[in-house]
């Protein structure tokens, strides 16, 4: 298997192409410097993902945007902290300030030239456009949490992209879906069968992060550390197909 071998790359782009674990501990900043205990990076991350996974459970129809502003009063409730309502739509609002990593424009401009470029994400339409314009290129397709009314690791959204992508002519075997996340992507893909990418931009940190753990850990058939090297990878295999 090569990654020539494919015709569409099929994103999650928070935590994959946007840095969302540091635009989470600047947003959460004005709570977690008045939390009543010390809060390390992986407590505020791993806080965030509990609450943001039950909320998604429960409002799986409400927008990213609103969703967030819900976890942020519950985090608030968790590290006894007492905020108002403005301060938890602020902390809703702050995605369209996550800044994307540093190598995802170059690296999406690379293989805009060379496959279909589709999102698949947990977000509000708003909200990415916001971090569209920090990635740099034009998405073939963008399917959201807010265009489904659910949330990944939801099969209903894997099953709304592919149905999708077959009014543009993609199948499934042609996808190679490229993602961070184990809970939200990768365990839905091996359900689906998909072929995955994972692009294990925790690799130097323990645990799970902003993501739930996933339990049994999800197979995958390539692995790079950033979207660099997946170019680089790609790049490797054309000059061999040249020699």
């Amino acid at each position: 298997m090569k990654l020539t071998d494919f015709k569409a790359l099929t994103f999650d782009c928070y935590g994959t192409l946007i840095d969302w674990e540091s635009g989470m501990i600047d947003g959460l900043k004005p709570l977690t410097e008045r939390a009543a205990r010390k809060l390390n990076r992986n407590d505020i991350l791993e806080a965030h993902a509990r609450h943001e996974s039950s909320q998604q459970k429960w409002t799986p129809g409400k927008r990213y945007r609103d969703l967030l502003a819900i976890v942020y009063k519950r985090l608030a409730e968790e590290w006894g902290v007492i905020v108002t309502p403005e301060e938890c739509v602020a902390y809703g609002e702050s995605v369209k300030d996550w800044p994307a990593f540093a190598d995802s424009a170059e690296a999406l401009q690379y293989l805009k030239k060379r496959y279909k470029l589709i999102i698949l994400s947990n977000v509000d339409n708003k909200s990415f456009s916001y971090s569209n314009k920090k990635l740099g290129v034009d998405f073939d397709a963008i399917y959201t949490a807010e265009d489904i009314g659910s949330y990944k690791p939801s099969d209903r959204n894997f099953d709304y992209m592919l149905e999708k992508l077959g009014t543009i002519g993609i199948d499934k075997r042609e996808i190679l879906h490229t993602a961070e996340s184990m809970f939200h992507d990768h365990a839905t893909a091996n359900r689906f069968g998909l072929t995955s990418c994972w692009i294990y931009r925790r690799h130097a940190d323990p645990g799970f992060g902003a993501t739930m753990n996933p339990g049994k850990a999800p197979a995958v058939d390539f692995r790079f550390d950033s979207m660099a090297d997946l170019v680089r990878a790609h790049a490797e295999e054309i000059r061999g197909s040249d020699i």
